[in-house]
């Protein structure tokens, strides 16, 4: 592949946590977990108020001094099992979402429970090193209050921060429901992104597979494959994540937010298109360049096949007349019958090459009336 091109995606893969048979809403904390870090958006319609920290006390100082706003908690990083315990004391939030928003590898989607909303979604990103990073978001949602879980400190979400900052659209007035899933929205369009990438790496695997192909062709393909093997286990259960979201009867999902949702859900059929039709190009590149190298060694076989087939007379005309039995017997007199009178003929040797030569001329002449060399 051309010097100048982005190397390939590659993947990078996370173990699960905990051990068979653990009781259901045990906290897992990986020992690579980085620690917690909070952002806290208070907003309403005339004012957004911003604070950071690293524990539950700034949390509950901010629902203090802004009783009457909304609330969007970003926690970047799990690495505190103290702090997601007293969430879920506080919050009265089930033990077995607790458990789910800590074990990272969970699938996308949606539970309802009394008083609030719980969502996942997979967060795929592609890093410096063009590694496609598969990570957890996790959402809470309650009546004025959403929560955010995050495995690193990226910043995923500029956009939704700068639209809350600008209190344009509906992203302060139409509640948490709408902040979840503008949230959603965000994740959901960056698998554009990284599709676009996988797509301009499969025009840089066609262009060498018809300039120049080797087996990098179908290594390359086949990494992409696997990118988009799984990149379609998260768009597939998020597409029934977001329609469960359309389908709720829970309040905290308004008739509003749900008209969103449908454009989300379109996303997500636009995203599972895309993916299937990349995978059809990978297989058809790795079939291409296999069927290619078949024709090569079957062109191959084809001269090798030709050159035996005009050695093959040549070989055994050499091999009789390499028989030397005697003419004449041992004492120089008898002639012995039967055996070969061309040893002895003037000029012998010129006829053999020439017979052999007419032989390979007559082949030669007959495989090029067939067409046979137009196809080498």
């Amino acid at each position: 592949m051309d010097s100048k091109r982005k190397p390939r995606i590659k993947l990078t893969l996370k173990k699960r946590l905990g051990n068979v048979g653990d009781s259901p809403g045990m906290i897992h904390i990986a020992e690579d977990a980085m620690k917690p870090q909070i952002n806290i958006f208070s907003y309403n319609e005339k004012e957004l108020v911003t604070s950071k920290g690293t524990n539950i006390d700034v949390i509950l100082e901010q629902f203090k001094t802004c009783d009457k706003h909304y609330h969007w908690i970003q926690i970047n990083g799990l690495g505190d099992k103290k702090l997601i315990e007293s969430i879920g004391e506080h919050l009265k939030i089930n033990p077995l979402v607790l458990e789910d928003i800590t074990s990272s590898h969970q699938r996308p989607k949606f539970e309802e429970y009394d008083d609030y909303v719980f969502a996942v979604s997979r967060i795929m990103r592609l890093n410096g090193d063009n590694e496609l990073e598969n990570t957890q978001f996790s959402a809470i949602v309650k009546k004025h209050l959403i929560i955010s879980f995050e495995e690193d400190h990226e910043e995923r979400f500029e956009a939704v921060k700068a639209r809350l900052k600008g209190g344009k659209g509906a992203i302060r007035t139409a509640g948490p429901g709408y902040m979840c899933y503008a949230l959603t929205d965000t994740i959901i369009d960056q698998y554009f992104v990284i599709l676009a990438c996988i797509g301009d790496n499969l025009d840089g695997v066609e262009d060498q597979l018809y300039l120049k192909a080797d087996k990098s062709i179908m290594y390359n393909a086949q990494h992409l494959k696997r990118s988009l093997i799984v990149m379609r286990r998260a768009s597939w259960p998020e597409r029934d994540k977001v329609n469960d979201m359309i389908r709720t009867d829970s309040p905290l999902i308004t008739a509003e937010v749900k008209t969103f949702l449908r454009d989300a859900y379109d996303h997500c059929i636009q995203i599972m298109d895309l993916i299937e039709s990349y995978k059809e190009i990978t297989s058809s590149i790795i079939d291409l360049y296999l069927s290619m190298v078949s024709n090569r060694m079957n062109e191959i076989m084809k001269v090798l096949t030709i050159i035996s087939v005009i050695f093959i007379p040549l070989t055994f005309i050499a091999g009789i007349y390499g028989m030397n039995f005697s003419r004449i017997g041992a004492d120089g007199k008898t002639v012995i019958p039967d055996n070969m009178p061309e040893l002895y003929w003037n000029h012998g040797y010129v006829y053999a090459w020439a017979l052999m030569l007419l032989i390979a001329g007559v082949q030669l002449y007959i495989f090029w009336k067939k067409g046979w060399f137009n196809r080498l």
